[in-house]
């Protein structure tokens, strides 16, 4: 057998078409991936990858191996767990994206940790769809479309976007009243890391409140939009805010709407807690679940 090492490498690149991509799932470096591979093909005498300037193609052997590869690595991950106890272990992990941990999650887990004392929270903040299979999650909240194979998903929300900003802004020299206003002032954008590229935007709110004359690319930028809401609060301009994400700010007076328009996501997409069904009914996952519910319930009333 070649070095189990050397075939994981190639099954994730393979699987990802990119040493960069299957370095960031195996938590090592691309150079370490690219070593790995190389290594196999040596072992096996024939180029697995056809290594282009702009994109990494497998060849006919590669291509060959690749689906026995990813079957054979879920058997193992099959057979792993099987060997593992299933006794309900205190530490329940939850896959979550940074900006909800941040601006929803945490807040809200002392209550878990007052409802359910012996149970401790690890929570894993990931802009990555996790795979159960491979990795120590036990429960995750993701937002998509709800069609997870193998996955028990629980729609928890849907949230809405519209303009935020601090109070402050009302105050301003050009206080926001009306949606032209905004030429006057700072747009926060959230640079995505979702696949699609159809999340709303200010392009798409401006088009819909009838605002021509202002231009939806200038601004301030962020990578999460957790940062974007922050800088919100501060003053440093208005953001396009989930409802999610700005409910407890709104609440506490730190944020505030200043137009009644607000954009759906144009996916239909929605927040839901998701885990494997084979453990959806292990006691710290029924509870994080059943207290996730009545926590959006809590919230909407």
């Amino acid at each position: 057998m070649p070095p189990l090492n050397a075939l994981r490498a190639f099954e994730a690149a393979g699987r990802h078409l990119s040493f960069r991509k299957a370095a960031e799932e195996l938590g090592v470096t691309p150079a370490a991936v690219s070593h790995q591979v190389k290594a196999l093909e040596d072992y096996c005498g024939t180029p697995l990858f056809r290594r282009l300037t702009r994109a990494l193609l497998l060849t006919d052997t590669g291509q060959a191996a690749l689906p026995l590869l990813g079957e054979g690595f879920d058997k193992l991950a099959a057979a792993a767990a099987g060997m593992v106890t299933h006794q309900d272990t205190p530490l329940l992990t939850v896959s979550v994206a940074p900006s909800f941990a941040a601006k929803w999650l945490v807040p809200r887990l002392d209550r878990f940790r007052a409802a359910y004392p012996d149970y401790d929270i690890r929570v894993d903040a990931t802009d990555r769809v996790i795979d159960f299979a491979r990795e120590p999650a036990d429960v995750a909240i993701r937002y998509g479309g709800g069609k997870y194979p193998g996955l028990r998903a629980d729609c928890l929300m849907s949230e809405v976007s519209s303009p935020v900003c601090s109070p402050r802004l009302l105050e301003d020299p050009h206080p926001l009243r009306v949606p032209a206003d905004l030429r006057h002032h700072t747009l926060l954008h959230v640079d995505w890391q979702r696949e699609d590229e159809a999340a709303p935007n200010w392009r798409m709110w401006l088009l819909a409140a009838g605002v021509r004359d202002v231009d939806p690319t200038r601004g301030l930028r962020f990578n999460q939009e957790s940062m974007v809401v922050q800088a919100a609060i501060e003053g440093h301009g208005v953001a396009l805010g989930s409802s999610v994400l700005v409910a407890d700010d709104i609440a506490a007076g730190r944020l505030l709407r200043p137009f009644d328009l607000s954009l759906a996501d144009p996916l239909d997409f929605s927040y839901y807690v998701v885990s494997p069904e084979e453990a959806a009914n292990r006691p710290k996952v029924a509870a994080f679940r059943a207290w996730v519910i009545a926590e959006v319930k809590r919230q909407t009333g």
